[in-house]
């Protein structure tokens, strides 16, 4: 699945995605932490990975395997 950055603290490395459906969908610490990446900018496209729960487990660029 895929959203957007509509917000990021990178002090807690977490933050909200807004989904294609307008869902609001927060991600933890871990989940940034899994990803790899450095950092992330409001209105950036990101793919997200959910556990069995529907919590967020990864956030990724779009382009990373």
């Amino acid at each position: 699945m895929q959203g957007t950055v509509a917000s990021y603290d990178a002090q807690t490395r977490s933050g909200l995605l807004l989904l294609d459906d307008g869902t609001e969908l927060p991600f933890p610490t871990r989940a940034f932490d899994a990803s790899g990446l450095r950092l992330l900018r409001l209105g950036q496209r990101v793919r997200v990975e959910t556990d069995e729960r529907g919590e967020v487990i990864r956030v990724t660029l779009p382009t990373m395997a």
